[in-house]
């Protein structure tokens, strides 16, 4: 029997997952206190340390199995890209190959989050050429050009937003409405509620970058006077338009779409109808951050 073990830290999820002869996804979200928009990483290095151990209990493989272990190490696969949180992973990734004698691959989050939207899709014609990725999360909205190269993925920023995220969006509005961070899901049953057309907001969207602070400002002074569910669904509407612009921008042929905000149902059944390209989507459950990918960039590269 040949398991592959991948690890992920990131700011919101502590995962790990298995592939090979076996798959297994566990992961645990980092309960974030009520009215705070995010956990500092000191906290979340301390949390992440907390549940490895427990995910690992509940993989209940035969550890003797695991071929190679893999790791995210970096947000990105670009010089000087770090975040404190990877590195309880990292390290708890470098124990447990050392003590199996077995190979370490180092990865960035991002490389496991597009690996996992491809596994998910089962498109593996993604990996024979360039494609353009957009990765939707709660602290990133970056439209990428894509190409899989010596098992990882070289990712150049050509679009995205210049400020603030289109998760900040998100989450900054239902914060400010009372949800519990991370508000994406609530934010889009919310809008789902309302039968209202959307607020006609615009955002300054250039070669490609949009900037949502603006639009920030005009929701958060509308609350208390306008419907929640209007406000919600106005977000949506202009982080549909406004991302759609910026990718038609590219005039791309394929288009990933990967990140916990393009689990989004409304998001994704805008930009199916309005992408000009071929469409993939992560699946919802491989959406958000997990360890699937970064096993699986393991499997590969132990071929």
């Amino acid at each position: 029997m040949s398991i592959y073990l991948g690890i992920d830290t990131s700011n919101y999820t502590t995962s790990v997952a298995c592939v090979g002869d076996v798959f297994i996804n566990e992961r645990k979200i980092i309960d974030i206190k009520e009215g705070m928009r995010g956990i500092r990483q000191s906290d979340g290095v301390f949390v992440h340390l907390k549940e490895l151990p427990q995910l690992f209990e509940r993989l209940s493989i035969d550890m003797k199995s695991v071929s190679a272990v893999g790791v995210s190490t970096r947000p990105r696969n670009v010089e000087g890209s770090y975040m404190p949180v990877f590195l309880a992973g990292e390290s708890f990734a470098k124990v447990i190959a050392k003590s199996l004698n077995v190979p370490l691959f180092e990865y960035s989050h991002q490389d496991g989050h597009i690996m996992a939207g491809i596994l998910s899709q089962n498109a593996e014609e993604l990996l024979d050429e360039p494609f353009l990725a957009v990765h939707l999360s709660g602290g990133t909205t970056e439209i990428l050009e894509c190409e899989y190269k010596e098992n990882h993925f070289s990712a150049k920023i050509v679009g995205g937003t210049k400020d603030i995220s289109a998760g900040q969006l998100i989450d900054r509005l239902g914060v400010a409405l009372g949800m519990k961070f991370p508000c994406g899901k609530e934010i889009d049953k919310l809008s789902l509620s309302c039968d209202k057309e959307p607020i006609n907001l615009k955002t300054s969207v250039k070669d490609g970058y949009i900037n949502f602070s603006g639009v920030e400002t005009k929701l958060l002074s509308m609350q208390g006077t306008e419907d929640a569910g209007l406000l919600a669904k106005t977000a949506l509407a202009v982080i549909g338009k406004s991302l759609t612009c910026a990718i038609n921008f590219q005039k791309p042929k394929r288009v990933l779409f990967v990140g916990g905000v393009a689990s989004n149902i409304q998001l994704r059944e805008y930009f199916e109808k309005e992408i000009d390209a071929k469409t993939y989507f992560a699946s919802k459950e491989l959406s958000c951050d997990n360890a699937v990918g970064i096993a699986e960039l393991c499997r590969r590269a132990n071929i």
